[in-house]
């Protein structure tokens, strides 16, 4: 009978053993199975940065564009000393026409130029 018994324990023992073994074949199957959806949970990660990026660098790109637009229309340096010649110019030409007329009583009179008279 104490034979018997092994026989069984061995029996027993054998079938604990199997189930050990298909536990850990699934166990290793599971962490197969996480660790590719790790690598695919990173992939999408890394495009969606990407594309965020992207996103990102368009947007500047279109206010670099807009900004160049807006400073193109502005006068050049040409246009700029052409107009300071012009007003140099035409200050003269006025201040001279003033003098030469006697309308200087139409110029505002300066504030020490009562103390001076």
């Amino acid at each position: 009978m104490t034979s018997l018994s092994a026989n069984q324990l061995f029996d027993q023992l054998a079938r604990i053993e199997d189930k050990a073994s298909r536990i850990e074949d699934k166990y290793a199957r599971s962490e197969a199975l996480l660790s590719r959806v790790e690598d695919k949970v990173e992939g999408a990660t890394g495009r969606m940065n990407e594309a965020a990026r992207q996103s990102d660098l368009a947007a500047l790109r279109n206010e670099v564009r807009g900004l160049a637009e807006r400073t193109r229309r502005l006068p050049g340096t040409g246009a700029l000393v052409l107009t300071a010649v012009i007003t140099a110019v035409l200050t003269v030409v006025l201040m001279v026409a003033v003098q030469r007329l006697n309308l200087d009583g139409l110029l505002p009179p300066r504030p020490n130029a009562a103390a001076v008279r």
